[in-house]
C-alpha cells in the first residue's frame, strides 16, 4: 500500500493577463481530472492550453496580484486520487525516496531522480554519504532487465548495471 503524500502535478509558473489566470507548468495528462488542490485550498475552474504551458483559472485568485503571489507554487492531490496503475506501471512520485538493494541484497543507497532523455525513464541512485562528503549517484535504465522489481519498500537493481 503506498502512502497518501501529496503529489504534485503542476507548478504556477506566472500570471496571464490581468483577471487572475495563472500559467502552469503541468507533470500529467490530465490536469482537467481534477478539481481540489493543495488540500481543497485551490479549485481548478477552467484550464486550456496555451503558448508558454497550460493556462488555467484558479476560483480563489481574482486578480493578477493574486496570480503573481502565487508564483512557484505546487498544485498538490492526495497520491489517494491518482487513477490506479496496471502491471508494471508506476507513478514518479512512489520511487523518489526509496531504498534501492541489489539482486544480492547489497544496499546501494536511495532513488533521488527519474529522468527521461526520449528512450524511457532512467532512476538516479545515491549511495550513502562517506567522510562527511555526500554520496556518489549512478543511473540506471528503468526497465526489467535493470530493475526487476520494485515495490512500495524497495528497488531492486540488477547486479550488472551497478557502478
Amino acid at each position: 500500500m503506498q502512502k497518501d503524500n501529496p503529489v504534485t502535478l503542476a507548478v504556477i509558473i506566472g500570471a496571464h493577463g490581468v483577471t487572475g489566470e495563472v500559467r502552469l507548468k503541468v507533470f500529467t495528462e490530465d490536469l482537467a481530472a481534477y478539481t481540489d488542490f493543495n488540500g481543497g485550498t485551490l479549485s481548478l475552474k477552467s484550464v486550456r492550453h496555451g503558448s508558454n504551458g497550460m493556462i488555467a483559472r484558479i476560483a480563489e485568485v481574482t486578480d493578477r496580484n493574486k496570480a503573481e503571489a502565487l508564483r512557484g507554487t505546487e498544485l498538490t492531490v492526495p497520491r489517494s486520487a491518482l487513477p490506479p496503475l496496471g502491471e508494471g506501471e508506476y507513478y514518479h512520485a512512489d520511487l523518489l525516496g526509496l531504498p534501492a538493494v541489489s539482486t544480492t541484497g547489497e544496499a546501494l543507497g536511495h532513488v533521488v531522480a527519474i529522468d527521461d532523455f526520449g528512450a524511457g525513464d532512467v532512476i538516479e541512485i545515491e549511495r550513502p554519504a562517506e567522510d562527511g562528503k555526500p554520496g556518489k549517484r549512478f543511473m540506471i535504465p528503468m526497465n526489467a532487465d535493470a530493475v526487476p522489481e520494485w515495490d512500495a519498500e524497495k528497488l531492486v537493481v540488477e547486479v550488472g548495471f551497478i557502478v
